[in-house]
């Protein structure tokens, strides 16, 4: 009887424990968050989209900086496509002071960002996604209005130089969705610096 109950009460246990972000096949809700611009960010602000690459990333992370020219590529080629890449930046100003919004806006406008880049400073949408690096990257395939998680990961598999990497993940995850295909590889590890939550 005693171990019927510990059992019982470690499921009650488990179903009561935070759920650790969004997994493939889940349904995204939309959020709101501020761009760099200033302006509030829906991905209701894209009627026309067909899904979207998702990426948090940062401003200081060395991983970050090698992989810049690489997100600006990825949303020349598949914004015109309606799958925008949307940048978030999921790290908190009060652990990395280098993560303010003001760094931010200086950060994209070095780099001439022509997608949003959006400052989530509750962290809430960080939690909901639970991104564990920078940067890590989920791209959204819409169907019917409705958003769910097709691939989560890293860009491609050299993050150290684009040009020397083979596998190409979130082009290739995109371009399946593009032609109706599952994703043929939907999960790869994340390679960055850890996502800085503060303490709630």
């Amino acid at each position: 009887m005693k171990s019927i109950m510990l059992v019982l009460s470690l499921i009650i246990f488990s179903n009561s424990l935070p759920k650790k972000g969004y997994d493939i096949g889940e349904v995204v809700s939309d959020f709101k968050l501020k761009n760099v611009d200033g302006k509030m960010i829906s991905l209701s602000d894209y009627p026309n989209a067909k899904g979207f690459i998702i990426i948090f990333d940062c401003n200081t992370c060395p991983v970050s900086k090698a992989y810049n020219a690489r997100i600006i590529e990825l949303n020349k080629k598949f914004a015109p496509q309606n799958f925008p890449v949307i940048l978030i930046n999921p790290n908190s100003a009060e652990i990395v002071e280098e993560e303010s919004y003001a760094e931010m806006q200086k950060q994209a406008k070095e780099h001439s960002y022509d997608f949003p880049y959006l400052y989530d400073e509750s962290q809430e949408v960080v939690k909901r996604f639970n991104p564990t690096n920078t940067p890590h990257v989920f791209v959204l395939n819409k169907k019917n209005a409705v958003l769910k998680v097709a691939y989560i990961g890293a860009i491609d598999n050299n993050s150290r130089d684009g040009a020397r990497a083979s596998n190409h993940y979130v082009e290739e995850a995109v371009n399946d969705l593009l032609n109706d295909r599952e994703v043929a590889t939907p999960k790869t590890k994340a390679i960055g610096c850890s996502v800085k939550i503060k303490n709630s």
